[in-house]
C-alpha cells in the first residue's frame, strides 16, 4: 500500500517528471527520471539502489558545471533525486531490505525473499496456504512437529479463534527443487492406482515411494543436481503425500496436538479449523481447493468401500496415515447445499492409559484404581457422555487394563479404537467391523448379527465401539445371558446416568429389566472454564446400577455414585456409599475371590494398591523425565507384573499383603528404568 501511494504521489507530480521548460539539462534527465518511476511499481528496492547511484554520479557532476544555468537546472534534479529517496526511506519495505543493500545489484529479488513469502501454492499442490503472519497478532506458542513443519499459534485481536499457523516443507524448499517436483508429479500421475490398490493403502504407498524416490533421483541427475540421502527421502515424502496421500491434511495429522480437523465448504473459500490440546478452536492458515476436496472424497469412497453420491450424501470411514489414525465423516450434496464437507477425529498414536488420563488431570488415581479392579472383575460397562467428552479415548483406555492373556472382540462401524497397536502388544484381539447405523450399506453386516456372532467365537471381552441403533438389543442380550465371562463394555451419548437409561430404553427399545445387566455408568463431560474460553475434559461420575428397582431407576435409588466430581477441587471425589463398602458391584466381585467375601476392608485395600500404582508410574515418569512410562507398553507389562507379583505373595503368605506387593512392584518399577527397559 504504501508503495503504490509514493507511486500516486509522484505521477501526479509535476516537479517529478521534470517538466520545467527551458532547460536542455532536465530535459535530457527526463527519461532517466521515467525509468525510475516505472521500476518502482515492480521493484522498490531496486529504484531506491537506483537512486542514490544517480545521487552520488550527479553530485559528481554537478561540481565539475560551469555553466551558471545548468548548475541551477542540476541542483534541481539532485533536490528531487534527495526528495524521491526520503520519501522511499519512510517506507517499511526499504526500511526492512537496508540491512541487506550491501552489494546489493539491481535485478536481484533475493532480498525481496527475506521478510516475503509467496501467497501462492508451488504449482504440484492445489490447496492454497496464506503464508503471510497477522501484524497484529500475538505470538503464544511455537514447535516442531517431527517432519520439520513449523507450527505457530497467534493471538488475534480481530478474531477470538486463535491461528494455527502451518509452515510445511513443502514451502521451505529451494526453486530448483519445485521444479523437480512438478516434473515428478507430471511422470507419476500418469500411472492412475486401481481400486484394489487402496485396499492396501499401506503397500500403495511403500510402491509409489520406491517408484517416486527413484524418478526424482533420476530426474535430479538431468537437471545437474546433486541430492543427498536426506533430501531425496524428504522430497520423496512430499511427492507421495501430495498425489496418493492426502496432502497437507497429513500434515494436520502428523501433529499430536491437532484432535479434530473441520473443513467447511463451500471448500476453496474457506480455510481449515482445528481444536487444538491447547490452544481449543483454531482458524488455521490453510483454505483447500475444490480439486483437493474431490480427490479425497475418490479416495475414502475406495479405502472405505462405502459410497457417497446424491443417493448415499454421508459417508464414516477411517484414515490411517504414517504416524497417524483419524476417524472421517463426509458429507455431500444434496444433504450440504455447498458440497463437501469433511469433519475428522484424531486419534492417539498409542493408546490412552488410565496414567495418562491421570497427569492430564481427567480421573485421579483413586478412579484409575478404582476403573483397574472393575475391570479386573469382568463388570459390564457403559461409557456415556457428549460429543468430543473423550469417551472413545477412556475406552482405549480400559483396554490396555484389560489382561493380555484374555482375548478381546472389539465391534466398531467406524474403526477408532487403537486394535493394530494391542495387536502389536501381544494382545488376542479380534476386530469386527460392522454395517454403520448412519450410512447403511447393504455389503457389511449389521452390528446385532456381529455381536451375535461373537458369542460363537468363545470365551472373550466384548468391546463395543459406539452404541447408536437396534444393536443395543443384541448387547444386553450378551450381557445377560452370560456367555461373556469378562468384561463387556462400549460407549454411548448420554451426559447422565439416568440419560443413559433414557436413551437406551426408551430411544433403542430395551426392555427395562435387561438395562439391569449394565454394572457400571462411567460419564465423561468436557468442563468450561467462567470466560468460556477455554474447557477440559473430565470423568463426572462412577456410578453403579443396582438390579433392586422395578420401574424408575431414579426414584427407586437404582443409580448410586460411587465417585463424583467435585468443580471446586476440579477432581473426582469417593462418596459416602464406597468409603463405606455400600456397593453391590463391589460385593459382587468380592464374592468371587475368597479372601474378599465379608472383608470390605481388603477390597478398599486393594483398590488403593491399584491407584498408588498409577500415581507411582506418574512420579517416576516426572522424576525421571520419561514420558514412555505412561504408554500403554509400559503400563501393559506393569500391570502383567502386578499379577504375578500378586499371585507370588499370595503363595508365599497366604493373603494379597498390599505393601508387600507395592515394594516388590516398585522394585521392579526401579530395575526396569535402571536398566532402561522403558
Amino acid at each position: 500500500k504504501q508503495i503504490a501511494g509514493l507511486y500516486n504521489h509522484v505521477v501526479k507530480t509535476k516537479k517529478f517528471l521534470l517538466s520545467l521548460e527551458g532547460s536542455l539539462y532536465l530535459n535530457e534527465k527526463r527519461g532517466t527520471m521515467h525509468s525510475l518511476i516505472s521500476m518502482l511499481r515492480g521493484d522498490p528496492v531496486g529504484t531506491y539502489v537506483e537512486i542514490l547511484r544517480i545521487l552520488r554520479e550527479e553530485k559528481i557532476i554537478n561540481k565539475k558545471l560551469l555553466d551558471e544555468p545548468d548548475i541551477q537546472s542540476s541542483n534541481y534534479y539532485i533536490s528531487i533525486l534527495s526528495e524521491f529517496r526520503l520519501l522511499l526511506e519512510k517506507s517499511r519495505i526499504i526500511q526492512s531490505a537496508e540491512p541487506f543493500l550491501e552489494g546489493y545489484k539491481v535485478g536481484d529479488r533475493t532480498v525481496y525473499k527475506k521478510f516475503f513469502s509467496a501467497d501462492i501454492t508451488p504449482d504440484f499442490i492445489f490447496t492454497r496456504l496464506m503464508s503471510k503472519v497477522p501484524t497484529d497478532g500475538r505470538e503464544l506458542d511455537r514447535y516442531i512437529i517431527e517432519d520439520g513443519t513449523d507450527v505457530t499459534i497467534f493471538e488475534k485481536t480481530d478474531d477470538i479463534k486463535h491461528l494455527y499457523f502451518l509452515s510445511p516443507p513443502e514451502f521451505k524448499i529451494s526453486e530448483d527443487k519445485y521444479e523437480l517436483l512438478d516434473m515428478a508429479k507430471k511422470v507419476l500421475i500418469e500411472h492412475k492406482p486401481k481400486a484394489e490398490e487402496f485396499v492396501d493403502p499401506d503397500k500403495m504407498r511403500s510402491t509409489f515411494f520406491n517408484i517416486g524416490k527413484d524418478m526424482l533421483l533420476e530426474l535430479a541427475e538431468r537437471q545437474g543436481l546433486e541430492l543427498s540421502f536426506r533430501e531425496l527421502q524428504e522430497l520423496t515424502s512430499i511427492l507421495v503425500r501430495n498425489t496418493v496421500g492426502f496432502g497437507l491434511l497429513e500434515v494436520l495429522l502428523h501433529d499430536d496436538k491437532v484432535q479434530d480437523i473441520t473443513i467447511n465448504g463451500p471448500i476453496g473459500q474457506t480455510p481449515v479449523f482445528i481444536v487444538h490440546q491447547d490452544y481449543d478452536e483454531c482458524v488455521t492458515n490453510i483454505i483447500p481447493s475444490s480439486e483437493d476436496a474431490e480427490s479425497w472424497a475418490t479416495k475414502f469412497r475406495l479405502i472405505s468401500g462405502r459410497p457417497l453420491d446424491e443417493a448415499n450424501p454421508v459417508l464414516d470411514t477411517e484414515l490411517i496415515v504414517p504416524g497417524a489414525r483419524a476417524r472421517v465423516a463426509i458429507v455431500s450434496r444434496p444433504l450440504n447445499p455447498w458440497g463437501l464437507a469433511y469433519a475428522l477425529r484424531r486419534h492417539r498414536d498409542q493408546p490412552w492409559t488410565l496414567s495418562l488420563f491421570v497427569k492430564n488431570r481427567m480421573i485421579n488415581p483413586l478412579a484409575a484404581g478404582l476403573m483397574s479392579f472393575l475391570i479386573d472383575g469382568a463388570r459390564t460397562m457403559l461409557i456415556a457422555g457428549t460429543r468430543s467428552s473423550g469417551k472413545t479415548s477412556f475406552l482405549a483406555a480400559t483396554l490396555v487394563e484389560v489382561m493380555r492373556k484374555y482375548r478381546i472382540i472389539t465391534m466398531e462401524d467406524t474403526l477408532e479404537l487403537p486394535v493394530d497397536a494391542l495387536r502389536e502388544l501381544g494382545y488376542n484381539i479380534q476386530p469386527m467391523k460392522v454395517r454403520s447405523a448412519i450410512t447403511g450399506g447393504e455389503n457389511e453386516m449389521e452390528a446385532s448379527e456381529g455381536i451375535r456372532t461373537s458369542l460363537r467365537m468363545g470365551d472373550s471381552a466384548l468391546i463395543v465401539g459406539e452404541i447408536r441403533s437396534m444393536e443395543a438389543r443384541a448387547l444386553y442380550e450378551a450381557m445377560r445371558i452370560g456367555a461373556l465371562a469378562n468384561v463387556v463394555a462400549g460407549t454411548i451419548h448420554g451426559d447422565s446416568p439416568y440419560g443413559v437409561y433414557d436413551r437406551v430404553v426408551n430411544d433403542l427399545g430395551v426392555p427395562k429389566t435387561s438395562f439391569k445387566a449394565t454394572d457400571i455408568i462411567v460419564v465423561c463431560n468436557p468442563v468450561r472454564s467462567s470466560d468460556g474460553l477455554s474447557k477440559w475434559r473430565r470423568v463426572m461420575q462412577i456410578t453403579e446400577v443396582r438390579k433392586k428397582w422395578e420401574d424408575d431407576p431414579l426414584r427407586e435409588n437404582g443409580f448410586v455414585d460411587l465417585m463424583k466430581y467435585d468443580t471446586r477441587e476440579d477432581t473426582l471425589k469417593p462418596t459416602e456409599e464406597l468409603l463405606n463398602g455400600d456397593s453391590d458391584v463391589l460385593k459382587s466381585i468380592a464374592s468371587n475371590v475368597g479372601e474378599w467375601v465379608g472383608n470390605w476392608d481388603a477390597v478398599w485395600d486393594n483398590i488403593l494398591l491399584r491407584a498408588k500404582m498409577k500415581e507411582l508410574l506418574i512420579n517416576y515418569s516426572e522424576k525421571t523425565k520419561n514420558k514412555d512410562i505412561l504408554e500403554a507398553r509400559f503400563v501393559i507389562a506393569s500391570n502383567d507384573q502386578f499379577h504375578r507379583i500378586s499371585n507370588k505373595v499370595k503363595k508365599d503368605v497366604g493373603s494379597l499383603e498390599p505393601r508387600r506387593i507395592l515394594f516388590e512392584w516398585e522394585e521392579w518399577l526401579k530395575k526396569m528404568i535402571k536398566m532402561k527397559k522403558v
